[in-house]
């Protein structure tokens, strides 16, 4: 019997994006003549008509150049499988996510569909900010091609897992960040959709709500036979979670494999390490700014029993009174090798609004040597509000300068390495007392 055919199909799939220039004219004596301003802005003006017509990107400014965001991608995925998809800032997964989504069109190569695909890539996707909760739930099941009664029976199961009853008629551009979500993934996750595409969106909603979704995802792979398409920064639950991954790095895959193969390279650096980490997104919510990670040697590798500093900017635009703060050092096989906390009331920091630099120092460290990263978690109280996780970021190597034992230093035999003396006695002469 024939081997079904893949459930999502990628051949040699490109996006190239135009990014304009404006020409700077600088200098004492660098003048322009205002025909000759006309001139390049009539020519614009041209250009950018022929794009619309033609359904091009219309680009802004004088000069244009190509950048290239996904180049040359290739991959199979089959019905029921979950596929990790991970990478560092710009290597090109969302823009990946849009192209299955069939939100922008690829430059170059083809991508096969074999089912209903429903997206979340970012907060309120799909949803029209002018309608309840209730209407979108029906105008999303719409979009999906289920008919009215197909979406009533699966309304009461998407508003409690979203638990949003309270505000069900409510405008959904009056709902916060966190409601958004819920209900958009309760929405995409219960619609039944042969294919299922997250974002790190889900990194929005509250601890136990993340829990609560990823199990609905294991769920609806496992049992229901459904494929589920994840971009992550948390290693932890990809790992639980994925059957493979791809790792992306500069708008190709680096690797195509096993998830733990490609948990490894991505955090062994596929491409520089990045022992700094500078938020790219900007939220009212208290969150991390910049991570830095000082190394013995100050490029993100760090000799074995020399001390490490690691420094923690929070920003946050109200105060937090019962702040509370820690961060485990997570090894290349994901498994926790530190942990340090910083609780209230034992300490206080972000009593007044702005930025606090939180900073932990380690006088002597000694984990074995390998690769690893951080994972972070900022909230109010042990227990409460909860505002944001961190997993995979600030990368750094733990090396040795001198021989030491050829068994006790092999990062599969241990995580963490400290000093020790032996003795041996014989029993006979050994004193009880």
């Amino acid at each position: 019997m024939s081997m079904q055919p893949p459930i999502i199909s990628v051949e040699n799939l490109s996006k190239r994006y135009l990014v304009g220039h404006r020409t700077e004219r600088s200098g004492h004596y660098n003048y322009v003549a205002l025909r000759d301003v006309l001139a390049q802005e009539m020519r614009n003006a041209a250009r950018k008509a022929v794009d619309v017509v033609r359904g091009r990107q219309v680009v802004q400014g004088d000069t244009f150049e190509e950048f290239w965001a996904l180049r040359d991608v290739s991959f199979e995925v089959r019905q029921g499988e979950v596929l990790g998809i991970i990478g560092h800032n710009g290597a090109g997964k969302s823009t990946l996510l849009k192209l299955l989504s069939r939100i922008t069109e690829p430059t170059e190569g083809r991508i096969t569909l074999r089912g209903r695909v429903a997206s979340l890539l970012e907060v309120g996707t799909g949803f029209h900010p002018e309608l309840s909760g209730r209407e979108n739930i029906y105008l999303n099941g719409a979009v999906l091609g289920m008919s009215r009664g197909e979406i009533r029976k699966k309304f009461d199961e998407i508003v409690a897992f979203a638990e949003v009853e309270r505000f069900l008629d409510t405008p959904v551009k009056r709902y916060s960040s966190g409601m958004y979500v819920r209900l958009a993934f309760a929405v995409a996750a219960h619609l039944e959709p042969e294919i299922l595409i997250v974002d790190e969106v889900l990194a929005v909603g509250d601890a136990e709500f993340q829990k609560k979704c990823l199990g609905k995802m294991d769920e609806v792979s496992r049992q229901q036979g459904r494929t589920v398409l994840l971009v992550s920064h948390n290693m932890s639950s990809l790992a639980a979670l994925a059957h493979r991954a791809l790792l992306l790095n500069r708008g190709m895959i680096e690797i195509d494999a096993s998830v733990s193969a490609a948990i490894s390279m991505y955090v062994s650096g596929a491409g520089p390490r990045q022992c700094v980490y500078d938020a790219s997104s900007r939220t009212p919510r208290p969150h991390l700014s910049r991570i830095e990670v000082e190394t013995s040697d100050g490029t993100g590798v760090h000799r074995y029993g020399e001390p490490l500093e690691i420094k923690f900017w929070v920003s946050h635009e109200r105060p937090m009174l019962r702040g509370c703060f820690s961060f485990q050092i997570i090894n290349e096989k994901q498994q926790p090798a530190l942990h340090a906390e910083l609780y209230y009331p034992n300490h206080r920091f972000g009593d007044s609004p702005g930025v606090t630099v939180l900073r932990c120092r380690f006088p002597a460290l000694r984990l074995n040597v390998g690769q690893y990263y951080l994972k972070t978690y900022l909230s109010e109280l042990p227990g409460g509000e909860f505002y944001e996780g961190l997993d995979g970021v600030a990368h750094f190597e733990v090396i040795r300068s001198d021989p030491g034992s050829p068994w006790g230093w092999r990062s599969d035999a241990c995580t963490y390495f400290d000093d020790y003396a032996w003795d041996a006695v014989d029993a006979t002469t050994e004193i009880v007392t």
